[in-house]
C-alpha cells in the first residue's frame, strides 16, 4: 500500500449525508454514531491543519428533484423538520462550506465542483452514509472530472453490510485509495 499523503493546499473533506434525518437511521457494518465520531475526528484535523471541510446534505424536498422510474423504492416526501440538518457534532464550523443537493451525488446541481476548483482543490478525501449510495454516486463523477479520492472505510456506513463492502471491494480501489481514520489523521501529522 502507497504510503498516503494530504498536500494541505490542495487537499479537501468532503462529509456526506451526516445528518439528522439519514443518521437516525440502522446501518452497517458499524452504528452511525461511530461513522460519526470518525468523521468528527477527520473534520477537526482539517479545520486544524487549515484545510477546508466541505459537509454535504441532501433536501430533496421540494423540489423532489428528478425521479426516473424504478423498480425500488426512492425517497419520497414530505421529510420530518430537522431532516436535513447537519448533525451538530459535525458543525458547520467556521469556514466549512455547506452543499445541498437535491440528487445522490453530491456534484450533480450543486456548486460543488466550482468551490473545490477556486480553492485548488486536487484531492478529496471521503466519508458518510451512504457508502453505496452519496457517496459512491460523489466519487463516479469525482473520478470523472479528475479529482483523486481517498475513501475512508471506517467513516462510512451503508443499509447493509453488502451495500457498504461491495463498493469497498469493487468501485473504489479503481477510482482512489480506502485507508481508515487513522491512517488519514496520521498523513495529516495528527
Amino acid at each position: 500500500m502507497a504510503e498516503t499523503v494530504l498536500a494541505r493546499g490542495s487537499s479537501a473533506l468532503v462529509v456526506i449525508d451526516l445528518q439528522k434525518g439519514i443518521t437516525a437511521r440502522d446501518v452497517k457494518p458499524r452504528p452511525s454514531s461511530e461513522v460519526i465520531a470518525n468523521a468528527s475526528r477527520l473534520a477537526e484535523a482539517f479545520r486544524k491543519g487549515g484545510m477546508q471541510v466541505f459537509l454535504v446534505r441532501v433536501n430533496p424536498s421540494p423540489p423532489l428533484g428528478l425521479r426516473p422510474e424504478t423498480d425500488g423504492p426512492g425517497m419520497s416526501g414530505p421529510f420530518p423538520d430537522g431532516f436535513d440538518e447537519i448533525v451538530p457534532e459535525m458543525g458547520p464550523k467556521e469556514g466549512d462550506v455547506v452543499i445541498t443537493k437535491r440528487q445522490w451525488g453530491a456534484f450533480y446541481g450543486t456548486e460543488l465542483e466550482m468551490q473545490l476548483r477556486r480553492r485548488g482543490i486536487r484531492t478529496i478525501v471521503l466519508c458518510g452514509i451512504s457508502t453505496n449510495v452519496g457517496v459512491e454516486s460523489t466519487a463516479r463523477y469525482a473520478y470523472e472530472a479528475g479529482f483523486s479520492q481517498i475513501f475512508v472505510e471506517d467513516a462510512m456506513a451503508a443499509t447493509s453490510d453488502e451495500e457498504h463492502s461491495f463498493p469497498l471491494r469493487t468501485t473504489f480501489p479503481r477510482m482512489g485509495r480506502i485507508r481508515s481514520t487513522d491512517e488519514v489523521l496520521r498523513a495529516l501529522g495528527v
